[in-house]
């Protein structure tokens, strides 16, 4: 039985202490600063999971649509807002209307929502 107060010493750990304090003398030594507990062997769940392979999606260059829906569309919307500044389109005689800005606008937003869609 051991007594209180007294710790059990294996025999290596008696030679390496009888190492240290003979060492000690000139060098004191440091506790390990190890934080995390050595590796144990991984789990046989760990192993038999199963992760599927990455598909890369191979795209090929955009239909011909693309870029003509595009071009279209910023060329028609800023058709538009020019002819509502020249008072060209019908309502803008009395100082402009702001729907034909508004329908500018979002025709050069939709061609810029195209050109994303290019490759």
């Amino acid at each position: 039985m051991a007594t209180p107060g007294k710790r059990k010493v294996d025999a290596d750990q008696a030679d390496s202490s009888s190492v240290s304090s003979s060492t000690s003398k000139t060098t004191p030594s440091s506790p390990s600063k190890r934080v995390t507990p050595p590796k144990a062997k991984k789990d046989a769940s760990a192993t038999a999971r199963y992760t599927p392979p990455v598909k890369k999606h191979q795209h090929g260059p955009s239909p011909k649509w693309v870029p003509i829906t595009m071009f279209g569309a910023w060329g028609v919307g800023l058709l538009v807002i020019i002819l509502n500044y020249m008072q060209v389109l019908p309502g803008t005689e009395s100082g402009g209307n702001g729907w034909y800005l508004v329908a500018g606008l979002g025709s050069i937003l939709a061609g810029i929502m195209v050109a994303t869609q290019y490759r």
